[in-house]
């Protein structure tokens, strides 16, 4: 049994590393999953994020690594059970010279630019804060948002915090990774991430489903994603959202 995943440039969650192989949290976790479900040969394409849902919709690929949950999506593909919970944060220059620490305080300086990735979740978070069209910069690719941090095009870029995190260690001196209060944004708790599927894999998004409900929050799992930064704190919400 063959299962082709799709995945994104986006430490820690999945990259191609320098023996031009696959690896993340995700990726990792895709893995784990469909070995125990008996696939024997896995995968992976390299793709952009504004095709991930295209993508798996046309049955290019079987499965998508996680991305967030939402209704307009839901419409789409059909969602694996909740893998990971994570806020908002904004990957800056070094001593965040505008002081951006939220989508409202983007809002609040019209002299802020934030560059976000075509079609993902911050869009709408920061259109919601009230940020203005002419202060987003869209971009297709996260590796040029992050340049233009580092270039000054921008003032700020808005991905997952835990993301930003990893990036500011990798990239070093020149940025940091500032993390949202979820209070400022007004979520009671942070948004879920799920695994996504065309919506008539019925058998492999069950089969799917089924192994994440004994794997999930288990010790091989937390030890496993702890290697890419994964703690109880992006784990938990998501595990104890399937109650909710």
């Amino acid at each position: 049994m063959k299962v082709t995943i799709a995945y994104l440039q986006e430490p820690p969650f999945g990259w191609t590393g320098s023996d031009g192989t696959a690896t993340g949290a995700d990726l990792d976790l895709a893995d784990a999953v469909l070995r125990a479900i008996g696939v024997t040969r896995i995968e992976h394409c390299l793709t952009t994020f504004s095709e991930l849902l295209p993508g798996v919709e046309a049955g290019r690929w079987d499965m998508n690594v996680p991305l967030f949950v939402t209704p307009e999506r839901a419409a789409k593909v059909a969602f694996s059970l909740p893998v990971w919970a994570i806020g908002d944060g904004f990957l800056v220059r070094a001593g965040n010279p505008k002081v951006l620490d939220s989508y409202a305080s983007v809002a609040k300086r019209a002299d802020a630019r934030l560059g976000i990735i075509a079609g993902q979740v911050q869009h709408d978070a920061a259109k919601a804060a009230g940020v203005p069209a002419d202060q987003i910069v869209i971009f297709e690719q996260q590796a040029d948002a992050i340049e233009a941090v580092c270039s000054g095009g921008i003032d700020a870029y808005a991905s997952t915090a835990l993301g930003n995190r990893i990036l500011a260690q990798q990239i070093g001196n020149a940025v940091e990774a500032v993390d949202h209060a979820t209070e400022s944004e007004g979520q009671q708790r942070p948004p879920v991430g799920a695994f996504s599927f065309n919506k008539s894999n019925g058998e492999l998004i069950r089969a799917v489903n089924a192994q994440l409900c004994l794997y999930l929050g288990s010790s091989e799992h937390r030890a496993r994603m702890a290697r890419f930064g994964l703690t109880a704190k992006e784990i938990d919400p998501a595990i104890g959202h399937r109650s909710l």
